[in-house]
């Protein structure tokens, strides 16, 4: 193993901003689904089907975890020379 090998990091600085980033996405996507239930079992209430709840957390979610995949995997531009 040669010594450029040692000192490149597997996960740089801006991977692990990008990857909380990814995990607030995430965090706020479960957020938006959160509420819209009822006091009363016998009483049925429409707001737990919302586009909020329905299609915009989900969707909220699904980009946390493509941010998250580009993260780990380092699909970024570096400033790193490769030689």
């Amino acid at each position: 193993m040669d010594n450029k090998n040692k000192e490149a990091m597997p996960l740089t600085l801006k991977g692990t901003a990008i990857l909380a980033a990814g995990l607030l996405l995430m965090v706020l996507g479960y957020v938006l689904m959160t509420g819209g239930g009822s006091d009363d079992p016998q009483v049925f209430n429409e707001a737990m089907f919302n586009a909020r709840r329905l299609v915009v957390a989900p969707l909220v979610i699904a980009a946390g975890v493509v941010v998250e995949i580009v993260a780990i995997m380092g699909w970024f531009p570096s400033k790193r020379k490769k030689n």
